[in-house]
């Protein structure tokens, strides 16, 4: 098997089934070259039922303790078979599904690449001059940093090498924040990142515009920071926002 797609959820049964039909309906590839697996950390919400819908591998979390995203993302990794995990947030659609894995036929499947990140813009339905300044800031900042060898990458969508995945044992799971700045740092320590905007999924503004981009963006960098100095985030919940 070529891809492993990992969605981690949490209660999204408004924004999950955009995702999941996107997918579903726009892989030409043989399904036997790919799966889908959501790795669920406990919803009350229909996301279970709409996963079955469409036909995708479900992991649910069954203990008391509230998961975070990096052992969502972990216990998925653990149940693919691919040989690239592709991990997708449940609020993102990709910009073209066939561009998307005609690119990872042609680049990535048989490149001597660790991981690869991409370009990350809301919905163009909901996106406003804001968003456009802000996330093209981003996206030529984190080229910046891979260039000056600290790697890094937006976590709406990162694909990374499965034997690269294991070798570094996934996503910290201490980290309730900054995890996937830290697990492309660790990656950039043995391999190759690539950045490209040929890979381009878009999100939901739901977190931006409850919390603003200035709150949102002073969460980061204070996060990064402390992973960087002190290998622990700031952060000690992600908060839901839905």
């Amino acid at each position: 098997m070529k891809y492993s797609i990992i969605i981690p959820t949490l209660n999204e049964e408004k924004l999950l089934p955009q995702l999941l039909k996107q997918l579903t309906g726009g892989i030409v590839l043989p399904k036997s070259e790919y799966e889908i697996i959501i790795s669920d950390g406990g919803s009350k919400d229909g996301t279970e039922q709409i996963a079955a819908s469409f036909g995708c591998s479900f992991i649910k979390h069954e203990l008391d303790r509230k998961e975070n995203i990096s052992a969502g993302r972990n216990k998925g990794g653990l149940k693919a078979q691919g040989e690239w995990l592709i991990f997708l947030n449940a609020d993102v659609r990709l910009a073209d599904v066939k561009n998307f894995f005609c690119f990872l036929e042609e680049h990535v499947n048989l490149s001597t690449l660790s991981a690869v990140g991409g370009h990350v813009k809301i919905f163009p339905e909901e996106e406003i001059f804001s968003d456009r300044i802000y996330h093209g800031f981003y996206y030529y900042y984190f080229h910046l940093l891979n260039f000056l060898g600290m790697g890094t990458g937006r976590g709406e969508c990162q694909i990374v090498k499965k034997n690269v995945f294991d070798e570094i044992k996934g996503y910290d799971e201490n980290l309730a924040a900054g995890e996937d700045f830290d697990l492309f740092k660790r990656i950039k320590k043995i391999g190759t990142i690539l950045l490209t905007d040929d890979i381009l999924v878009y999100e939901s503004p739901r977190r931006f515009r409850r919390f603003g981009y200035l709150r949102v963006s002073l969460t980061w960098f204070r996060n990064s920071i402390s992973i960087v100095l002190m290998k622990k985030s700031i952060s000690r919940e992600w908060e839901e926002v839905r």
